[in-house]
């Protein structure tokens, strides 16, 4: 008989694509591990895993029923959320990942509020990269993802949260900055310092400045930055300028918000999402922090018709 406990063990197994990882992550011994998916292998007459590689991978068969697998887990914790919530129980873990160009900005303005009012909620945040965070739903290592949307993928569910503007950011004495009227053409230029690859808002950026592969910069040293402040920073010394976000703007004051311009006309925007599986289990909580996301910005982020919405892939 197929139990819930063997199938808990060749998801870790598929998700950690090592039997020692997998059994340090459902807490058991690696020989009792190994010897649940060896009885589930015997009683559906397969091979799941095909131990003969390293790291371990799933056979053909073995990744259907590591798909169904995932799925029957998924029903089955919805009844346990099901149960807690008819209780008013609202509580448990929430794994959640947020892109870099979002999280120092957005995280202090929700997190603590949502701890306050859903004190027996804990949040596991982990700043990752759009694509990093996708693979880690799809693999049921996190429960919710904050990223740029659209991101076109048939397994992952986007429920649109807010519309940031981008904006303008240069150095004092930056031509950009003293132009009565700033339009997107005005941005290829070869002075624009950018993000390294990777990161979401690169991409955006690219495809609203039209800057084109291989184009050279005219920069004073070769720098592709990990972090918006970084950015920031060497425009403040060095010169030229960027593209930054309307939550990263915010953050800015005095002296500081005299480096940023805003598009004349049409405002450019980009769409940030929260995003869960199509396995998703959580989907209380995860409505819970969507409702809390969305109060902790200002109204006017919440309008789509604001601007004109930015695309990155």
């Amino acid at each position: 008989m197929i139990t819930l406990v063997q199938l808990e063990y060749i998801v870790a197994v598929d998700t950690h694509r090592h039997f020692a990882h997998a059994a340090a992550h459902c807490f058991v011994t690696q020989p009792t591990l190994s010897m649940q998916i060896k009885k589930l292998e015997d009683d559906l007459d397969i091979r799941i895993f095909d131990r003969t590689k390293q790291p371990v991978v799933p056979t053909d068969i073995g990744k259907k029923v590591i798909d169904q697998a995932r799925r029957v887990l998924a029903e089955a914790g919805r009844m346990s959320e099901m149960v807690k919530l008819h209780l008013g129980n609202l509580s448990g873990d929430l794994r959640l990942g947020i892109i870099p160009t979002l999280g120092p900005y957005l995280l202090p303005l929700f997190a603590g509020n949502f701890k306050k009012k859903y004190p027996k909620a804990n949040l596991h945040i982990e700043e990752l990269v759009t694509e990093q965070i996708a693979e880690k739903l799809r693999t049921d290592q996190l429960d919710a993802g904050i990223f740029v949307t659209p991101f076109d993928d048939q397994g992952i569910i986007e429920q649109p949260l807010f519309y940031e503007e981008m904006l303008i950011y240069a150095h004092l004495n930056h031509p950009l900055l003293q132009k009565q009227q700033v339009e997107v053409m005005d941005m290829n230029s070869p002075d624009i310092w950018l993000l390294n690859d990777g990161h979401c808002f690169r991409s955006q950026v690219i495809n609203l400045c039209a800057i084109r592969p291989g184009s050279r910069q005219e920069l004073p040293f070769d720098l592709e930055g990990g972090s918006l402040e970084t950015l920031m920073r060497i425009i403040r010394r060095e010169g030229g300028f960027t593209i930054i976000p309307e939550l990263t703007a915010n953050e800015l004051w005095g002296n500081e918000a005299a480096h940023i311009a805003r598009f004349s006309g049409q405002k450019p925007l980009r769409e940030v999402s929260l995003c869960y599986s199509r396995n998703y289990v959580k989907y209380n909580l995860i409505q819970r922090l969507a409702e809390e996301i969305k109060s902790s910005v200002p109204e006017e982020m919440l309008n789509k018709e604001r601007g004109e919405l930015v695309t990155w892939k």
